[in-house]
């Protein structure tokens, strides 16, 4: 619960400075990396708030759950207005290819999770660390990148905004 904590407070601490900023000027997402855009972090931020929510195998909304390709869905068409569907492969095939080490909040993670290309998506949050709807321990969850089983699976990523 400390890690969840702890992006809230720094997703907080960037709102803030995107209030201080002027319209249309970018917020950094950490002091050397990449920065975020003003829809990438409404992303973020409606992605932290499905965390716990169930996973469901085709699900599509919180109250019926999610699979990773649904909650995706749910988020960028409730956060950023934008449609995106089918399942995660599909979602792969479109967007703005994107290098690892570039990642913005907002940004989508794909895996290679069931001997499947891009068979697994997530909403990259920051400091390599993303949310997704995994079928193991049932919930909307943060995990790392750098956690040797995402790792070992990551493929691509993919920019919307």
């Amino acid at each position: 619960m400390g890690v969840l904590k702890f992006l809230v407070a720094a997703v907080m601490a960037l709102l803030l400075a995107a209030c201080s900023s002027t319209p249309g000027q970018r917020v950094s997402s950490s002091v050397d990396g990449p920065v975020a855009s003003e829809k990438g972090m409404d992303v973020v931020i409606f992605a932290l708030g499905l965390i716990d929510t169930d996973y469901r195998f085709g699900g599509k909304n919180p109250e019926a759950g999610f699979d990773c390709s649904g909650m995706v869905a749910y988020i960028y068409r409730h956060a950023a207005g934008v449609q995106v569907g089918g399942s995660a492969a599909d979602i792969a095939r479109s967007g703005r290819p994107v290098d690892r080490d570039e990642l913005r909040p907002g940004d989508l993670v794909f895996f290679n999770t069931r001997n499947a290309p891009f068979s697994h998506v997530g909403v990259y949050i920051g400091d390599d660390r993303f949310v997704h709807a995994p079928s193991t321990r049932g919930h909307v969850r943060i995990d790392k990148l750098a956690a040797r089983y995402y790792a070992q699976r990551f493929q691509t990523a993919r920019s919307y905004f």
